[in-house]
């Protein structure tokens, strides 16, 4: 058994937490409010004795640290003002504090990544060097960039927008203080994911599988026919896991396990055939459309600038990591029927049914 703090309780935190704590670990999850978030029943089955949730500001590096410290100790401190102690030590040769790892997986509103994303990752470079922590970071792709080809961990980082930047910077962040011996960083990357509370905005979330469900036009963006790189989040959070406790995949990033490219009017019909309803028609939204919706929806203004993880191919080849973290990718048949049942079964729930 160890323990474990993983900032953020989005489909990626719920996801990790669960899958922590069904192996016997210990789990803080760490965000503003504190409160739980249950999606599924999954979550209420993880939520007695392993899986605690916390309140802290995940960008204030002295209320992190703190709240790390206090997941070693296994209860909170009565204050969380002031700065960290100096019993919040540790080195980049052993844990100091009584936790394995930070996992970092965090996701600030899409459209304030740049505002946001570096006082979030200084906090936990700094957390983690403090406590002795392994730091792993929940990534993406963005950092690659437009036309880089099939993605694998040694394509070069080389940025097309602000967000793509922002993503770049927080690894090189990570991985001079990794060489510099201050902390043990890696990171794994992961594509759009699919699964299992993927809920949110997902492009293979609610907004395929609740119109899907009815029977109604899915409207996605960019280019339905272009292969798409998939990553199923058990798949995902596995890796997230495994990296932190393998010594050998510190100090790199690592691609997730991902299976090959499907589109998304692929995906559809994979769900679709799983659901045993009929394909529903597909319309994307026309990329000028998104422009002019973008001019008072700022999220949406950022899809715009990713558009071409959607307009060309996009696939990565995980291969290395596969062999390195001993982490598959789910077959793409086990991905439809889990997730598939899942929507089913959660778009069924008295929340979502209209009265």
């Amino acid at each position: 058994m160890a323990r474990y703090v993983v900032l953020g309780k989005g489909p990626v935190g719920s996801a990790l937490a669960r899958h922590l704590a069904g192996r016997g670990d210990d789990v803080v999850v760490v965000s503003r409010s504190g409160a739980p978030t249950v999606v599924s029943d999954d979550d209420r089955a993880a939520a007695p004795g392993r899986v605690r949730h916390v309140a802290a500001d995940a960008s204030d590096a002295d209320a992190l640290t703190r709240a790390v410290l206090d997941a070693a100790a296994g209860s909170p401190r009565r204050s969380m003002t002031g700065p960290a102690t100096g019993s919040a030590t540790g080195s980049a040769t052993g844990s100091g504090s009584g936790v394995a790892a930070i996992i970092n997986a965090a996701n600030p509103r899409y459209d304030r990544w740049p505002e946001l994303w570096p006082a979030l990752n200084e906090a936990a470079m700094d957390a983690a060097e403090h406590t002795g922590a392994v730091l792993v970071t929940a990534a993406n792709l963005y950092g690659y960039g437009a036309g880089s080809g099939a993605m694998t961990e040694r394509t070069p980082l080389r940025p097309t927008e602000r967000k793509g930047e922002v993503r770049a910077q927080m690894w090189h962040d990570a991985l001079a203080r990794h060489e510099a011996g201050r902390v043990r960083a890696t990171e794994v990357r992961a594509s759009d994911y699919v699964g299992p509370g993927t809920t949110g905005p997902a492009h293979a979330g609610a907004s395929l599988f609740g119109p899907l469900l009815a029977g109604k036009a899915l409207h996605p963006v960019g280019d339905a026919h272009q292969p798409h790189a998939w990553t199923y989040l058990p798949d995902y959070v596995a890796a997230l896991a495994a990296a932190a406790d393998q010594e050998s995949a510190w100090g790199r990033p690592w691609i997730a396990p991902t299976n090959g490219a499907i589109s998304y009017a692929e995906l559809v019909a994979l769900f679709a055939q799983q659901a045993d309803v009929p394909v529903p028609p597909i319309k994307p939204v026309p990329a000028g459309a998104l422009k002019v919706i973008g001019l008072l929806k700022p999220p949406v203004r950022e899809v715009v600038r990713v558009l071409y993880q959607f307009d060309a191919p996009f696939v990565v080849d995980s291969r290395a990591s596969e062999s390195a973290l001993g982490v598959a990718a789910t077959p793409w048949d086990a991905i439809a029927r889990a997730t598939t049942a899942w929507w089913q079964g959660h778009l069924a729930a008295p929340q979502h049914v209209s009265r």
